[in-house]
């Protein structure tokens, strides 16, 4: 009889609280992220996951609960090299060049001018690596930013609506680029309010309103609510919720 084993764990929360003011604005969420592995986490703008987010980077003052991040608490000096996030706004400086961004970048984490190229190639801003950080688009400043993230290799990657205002080609081409990195064995956190990009995932955290409600493979939320619209699924889901 043959055990499949479960991968290890990147990231484990156990309770976490976050409050703002008089709000709370998560609560008490548990839940693990598999390594190696692209979870998405999924739910409408302004339910918690930004702050979910900065919570696993340790940028976010929490109320309570634990955050444990590759074996160490989040926030910890020793994941500052192996944790890499991308925020919704660009992270590149407008006076430099893209190369040069990335070459600031490569020299914080000890890489060199081979992983500039890798990473430059990866996002496909090849031929932009001479225009300056404020003479890109919106999207181009975006896989910038990704760019500088991938340069440090990190084990963990954690992306903030990654694909908003890219056009679909370039969208599915980034996605390719995420299973690829996954494949590699890099554990990827991706946020979405777009519901068919949970396909390219292999788990789902879905939120809403500062709550956690499911974590599942797209197939498991297919199966629960018999619906093969992942959209549909996730309404459905809630709608199943409400009534319980």
């Amino acid at each position: 009889m043959s055990h499949t084993t479960s991968p290890p764990v990147a990231v484990r929360v156990d309770g976490l609280t976050v409050a703002r003011g008089k709000r709370t604005v998560l609560h008490g969420l548990s839940l693990e992220i598999p390594s190696g592995s692209i979870t998405g986490l999924l739910g409408p703008s302004g339910c918690g996951k930004t702050t979910l987010m900065r919570s696993i980077v340790g940028t976010q003052i929490v109320e309570s609960g634990t955050v444990t991040v590759l074996g160490d608490p989040a926030g910890s000096a020793a994941l500052r090299r192996r944790v890499g996030y991308v925020t919704q706004a660009p992270s590149i400086y407008s006076d430099l060049s893209v190369r040069d961004n990335l070459a600031y970048y490569a020299a914080l984490y000890d890489r060199g001018r081979a992983d500039v190229d890798a990473a430059l190639d990866a996002v496909g801003l090849g031929e932009y690596a001479a225009q300056r950080g404020d003479q890109l688009s919106g999207g181009q400043q975006t896989r910038a930013s990704l760019a500088c993230a991938l340069v440090g290799k990190p084990e963990l990657l954690v992306l903030d609506e990654p694909t908003v205002g890219l056009d679909p080609v370039l969208r599915v081409e980034l996605w390719k680029q995420f299973r690829e990195l996954a494949a590699a064995g890099t554990t990827l956190l991706v946020s979405s309010h777009v519901m068919d990009e949970a396909d390219h995932c292999d788990r789902l955290l879905l939120m809403r309103e500062g709550n956690l409600i499911a974590q599942l493979s797209p197939g498991e939320l297919r199966e629960r609510t018999g619906e093969q619209n992942l959209e549909t699924a996730f309404l459905t889901l809630i709608t199943m919720g409400e009534r319980a």
